[in-house]
């Protein structure tokens, strides 16, 4: 596993402790946890590869024009 330092002011430092602490978790744990979750993909890789596979699949657009107009709402 690779590392790397980071360096934090002392305000920030008594934050990661302390939402690190609230968790059950190290402070290094916590920074990794918060990491992982902000840089994770939504989609796997083989369905991001599907992007535009299919040719004759109407746009958004094209789908919409047909679906006609909404309702109106009732007053409040």
């Amino acid at each position: 596993m690779g590392q790397l330092i980071l360096e934090f002011d002392a305000a920030t430092e008594t934050k990661i402790k302390s939402a690190a602490s609230s968790v059950g978790l190290q402070p290094n744990q916590w920074v990794m946890q918060l990491i992982q979750e902000k840089t994770a993909s939504p989609w796997p890789e083989a369905v991001k590869a599907l992007a535009g596979a299919w040719k004759d699949f109407p746009m958004a657009e094209e789908i919409r024009a047909t679906s006609g107009n909404d309702s109106p709402r009732e007053p409040l």
